[in-house]
Order: C-alpha cells, then structure tokens, then sequence
C-alpha cells in the first residue's frame, strides 16, 4: 500500500467535478514474437488483445509490443501485416496499438541478414532490401514504429509519448505543438506512466530525456537514413557494412550495447546494483515503472525491484521453446466523494503476468491522492 496524500492543482481534461466518474485503463505488452504467428495468436488471444478470428477484441484501452518481431522464425510477414491490420481495427473503435523496433528490425535495416529463412520468407536478397526500406514493411516502421514508448496510465498526462519533463509554458518553441499538457514533478500523477524499449534505458546512456522524444527523434533520423542509402550487399557473408557515413554520435550511441535497443543491464545485473539504479532513471523518464524485452527468460516473466522493471521476453517463438506469456495493467483513479465533493481519489494499479493456465500478481499498489483537475 502506498499512502501518497498530496494537494495540488493539475491540469488535463476529467469528468465534470461535480459528477464525477472512475478511470479505467486496460493495457496488455508483449515481448519478442520472432517470426512464429501461431504462438503469437495463442498470447494475443488468451490475454484478451484479440478474438479467437485474431481481430482485435476491444477488451484492452492499449497493446504494446516491444519489438523482434522479425527473425528466427517463418512468419515475418504475416506478423507485421497483422500488426497493421490490429492498429487499424483498434483505433476504429478507440483502442491502440504501440510499436517499438527491436534490435532485429534494427540489424535488417542495417543489412545483417543472420537468418537464411528470413531471406527466403522475404523473396529473395533484393525483395528483402527493397521491402525494409522503400516497401510496405519499411514504410509501416517508418510511420507506425518507434524506439521508446511513454504511455502515461491516465490521461490528465497528456496521450501516449508525451515527453517528459514538459515544456513549461515560458518555454514552448513557438514552432513546435504545443501539447498542452504541462504537469510537473509536484503533481501526484507526474510518474503515473510506463516507459517501454525493446532493450532497455541505461543509468548512463545519455540522450534519456526528454524520453521519449529524444530517443524516438534519434531513432527516426537514423532510420530514415539508413532506409535512403544505397542498401549494401547482405551480411553476412560479405562486410558488416555499419551505419551510414552520415550518421552522427548520438545515433551511434543509440544502437549501441549501452542504447535502448542492446543493453541488458536490467535483466542481467546483481538486484542490489539495479535496485541501487532504477529510481534515477524512472525519476528522469517521468515514469514508474519500465519495460523491456530482448532478454529471454524463458520460465516466467520477470519482474525486479518490487516491479519497477519488468522483462517480458520469455521466449515465445518456436525457435526458443519458452512460456507463452503477455503483462497485463488495469489502472483506476476513483473518486471518493464527500459533502463538499469529491475529497480525494483513489488510484490503483494491478500488474499481472498472464500465461496459457494462470496468472501471477507482480505488482498491486493502491494510494490516496488529493488533487484537483482543470477543464
């Protein structure tokens, strides 16, 4: 139980203060699917994302999946076509679907073929290059995919990667959107939100924030880069070719082993060394817990630090022979209300880890928050 009793002035749209309603948000992540659309379909289903035809179901407010889609396994393909249709039929009826690129779709960008099927499954080298860059798979990751999701739990924060910490008003670029979403550090629900990479958010990388814009502003401009240059000859068996000449520092830095796409330091450090870490980095990601994939456990979803990390690759293709598993999140802010009102509210979070035959409970936190919302 937390007990955070706070009184403060926030701002963000909410039902009439004078008949106030709860808050509910569903969410569902899914880690590495690596070409198996089979086991991909049985997590989806029983974790409530989609319905025995694999159409998306409504059940869940947001889907996230957190990269590798691609290699290992046949069905590349069909998984991203079906990425794209489930993103379309969610927000027809207000629900959505988050995408981030793992190291996998990074390296095929790049031109590391590693897995003969995948240029099998793809057509051919050429069909390959063609399809991940000019094509329909490159132009989905181009407008659908990102490197980093902040994905606030209510949403006074502002929608799905709005950064943080937020322009104050004093200081928005006239040039820019404006997002209208300006809560700071004193707002009880400043945190309320849930940071996911397909690698992880390292103490020392040093582009965290604004998170998720910089990351995501470092990941489109490497992309697109990578995408427009002439594609080089597959490796292997001929030279890593590496990232364009024109690449810069900090795109160097993002693909690095200490950027969000490769670094492994949450699921594999000591508990004492990450337990030491975690709070400084979800302090400066205006988030309050982070997820990731990349890592495979392939008994259960692990969860660190009394949840504050999460790695939710257990090895779902064939290729690997792990657990089918999905996380699920339910979020409420409920009012409690008094003769003057609404005189608190009551804000809880239920983490579970979903597998074919049972759940597991990994985080339940409940606190009483005193805040007022402007219209």
């Amino acid at each position: 139980m937390l007990n955070a009793i706070q009184t403060v002035h926030g701002s963000g749209k909410l039902e009439n203060s004078k008949n106030p309603k709860p808050f509910h948000r569903h969410i569902v992540a899914v880690g590495d699917l690596h070409g198996d659309m089979a086991n991909a379909r049985r997590v989806l289903e029983f974790s409530g994302v989609t319905d025995k035809n694999g159409e998306w179901s409504g059940k869940a407010d947001f889907f996230v999946q957190t990269g590798d889609i691609i290699d290992r396994g046949d069905d590349t393909i069909e998984l991203f076509r079906w990425m794209d249709q489930l993103r379309a039929q969610a927000a027809a009826v207000g629900g959505t679907v988050l995408s981030n690129l793992g190291n996998h779709e990074w390296m095929n960008a790049i031109g590391i073929y590693v897995y003969p099927t995948e240029i099998e499954t793809l057509g051919g080298v050429e069909a390959r290059q063609n399809v991940i860059s000019t094509g329909w798979i490159g132009r989905s990751w181009a407008a659908n995919y990102t490197t980093a999701t902040r994905l606030p739990l209510h949403p006074a924060i502002g929608p799905p990667n709005t950064p943080y910490p937020p322009k104050t008003a004093a200081f928005i670029d006239q040039n820019e959107p404006d997002t209208g979403f300006h809560i700071d550090d004193h707002h009880p629900l400043s945190h309320a939100a849930i940071s996911f990479v397909h690698g992880g958010l390292s103490p020392s990388y040093s582009n965290l924030a604004p998170f998720p814009s910089r990351i995501n502003e470092l990941g489109n401009s490497l992309l697109r880069k990578l995408q427009e240059r002439e594609q080089p000859p597959p490796h292997p068996p001929n030279p890593y070719p590496g990232l364009p000449a024109s690449a810069t520092m900090e795109e160097h830095e993002l693909y690095s082993s200490n950027g969000p796409l490769w670094y492994r330091g949450w699921a594999i450090a000591t508990e004492d060394k990450v337990c030491r870490s975690v709070d400084e980095v979800l302090k400066k990601t205006g988030t309050r817990r982070m997820i990731m994939g990349h890592t495979p456990h392939f008994e259960n979803i692990k969860s660190r630090c009394d949840g504050k990390i999460i790695i939710i690759d257990t090895g779902i293709s064939h290729a690997y022979g792990g657990v089918l598993s999905a996380l699920d999140i339910h979020y409420s802010l409920t009012p409690v209300v008094g003769a003057n009102g609404v005189e608190k509210w009551v804000e809880e979070e239920c983490v579970r880890a979903l597998y074919p035959d049972h759940q597991e409970v990994i985080a339940h936190d409940t606190r009483e928050v005193r805040v007022q919302f402007s219209h």
